[in-house]
Parts: structure tokens; sequence; C-alpha cells
């Protein structure tokens, strides 16, 4: 009987104190949705030269979406650009091209640093320059953003409309 109630103790004791630290974490994530919710629509690519990073590029997928069946918004991204050896790094320069599904952008756009687009933005860091890019309509439900430089290679940043685990699901 003694052990049961000292047992029954240590369970009241833990289930009190996890209740707390979860009402905690469940207010710090409503407060940061947005936040959170963008981060999951953000990748990031870095091109090496040998052990050195020369370039990186994050890309954050701006459209939600949408329970029109026959949307046909254009696709924008916000993408963040360093290059190591530019002051005033450049995704539309010379030597260095951004495609979406082998689509050139319609309007690339640079954002000033305190641009209100940016707050909620992860990954945004005082030596990159960030752009507001958009691209055509894209009908499939996934697609590849290709950071190509003359110098450096490409990387690939993969992207869906919905939640990727939806995408890769197989029947049993």
């Amino acid at each position: 009987m003694r052990n049961l109630l000292w047992v029954l103790t240590i369970m009241l004791l833990y289930v009190g104190c996890t209740s707390k630290e979860q009402k905690a974490l469940m207010q710090t994530y409503e407060k940061e949705k947005v936040y959170h919710k963008k981060l999951q629509k953000t990748e990031k690519v870095q091109l090496y030269e040998g052990a050195f990073t020369k370039a990186m590029l994050t890309a954050t997928y701006l459209n939600g979406q949408s329970i029109e069946k026959n949307d046909k918004h254009d696709e924008q991204f916000i993408v963040g650009v360093y290059i190591e050896e530019s002051d005033m790094p450049s995704i539309d320069g010379e030597g260095y091209t951004l495609l979406l599904n082998g689509h050139p952008p319609k309007s690339i756009k640079a954002l000033k640093e305190g641009d209100a687009l940016l707050k909620d933005i992860s990954f945004v860091s005082q030596w990159s320059k960030f752009y507001l890019v958009t691209f055509p309509h894209i009908s499939s439900k996934s697609f590849k953003l290709v950071f190509n430089s003359d110098l450096y290679g490409k990387g690939e940043l993969h992207f869906a409309k919905v939640a990727k685990y939806v995408l890769n699901k197989k029947p049993y």
C-alpha cells in the first residue's frame, strides 16, 4: 500500500510538471505560429569550392495551400543570397541563374533590410541580400528551384504545394 501511494505521488508530480511545460511550449508556438509555418516552407542550399562555402541560397515559398481547383496564381518566393566574394550579391547578376522547373522568373524585386516581408522569415542574416522572386504558375504539386553559378556549380531546392509527406505516401 505504501509503495502504491509513493508511485501515485510521483506520477502526479510528473504529470503536473509536464502540463506546465506543455502549456508554455504551446503559448510560445502560438505566438510564433507564422514564423514556424514559413520555416516549414524554407529550404537552403550551399555551393562549395573545396571545403569552403562560396555561395548560399535560402528560399521560402510564400504561396499557401489553395482550395480552388483551378488556382493559377504565380509562384512567389523570398530568396536570400550570400556570395562570399561579393559586397552586393545578386541572383540576377552575370554568372548566376535561378530557375523553377526550368522556367526563369517573371520578376525579381530587391527587398530592403527592414522590409515587412522579412519579418517572419527564417535565416535572415546581415550578410545576405533578399529578393521577392515571382515565377509563372506551376501546375504540379511539387517543383524544383535550381540555383546555378558558373563558378561553383548548381544547387537544388525541393518545394511542394502540399505537405511533403503527402507526396511520398505509398499505399500499403
